[in-house]
């Protein structure tokens, strides 16, 4: 259990840390269009009206 412990462990430590540094440092090399976040659209297939939407619109009572 010492080897553990004392070797593999922070062995794995080192190991996740350089993946996942080399994971995120890959984005340099990507191409510029590519590297970018990817855009959020909204999608407007899905419509569900809310309570108030259901209501009949409101007469105005000042004409």
């Amino acid at each position: 259990m010492a080897i553990f412990r004392q070797y593999i462990a922070p062995l794995l430590a080192v190991l996740v840390f350089a993946f996942a540094l080399v994971a995120v440092s890959a984005r340099i090399f990507l191409p510029s269009d590519m590297a970018a976040p990817a855009p959020i659209e909204e999608v407007e297939a899905s419509y569900q009206p809310t309570p108030t939407d259901l209501l009949p619109p409101a007469h105005n009572l000042a004409s």
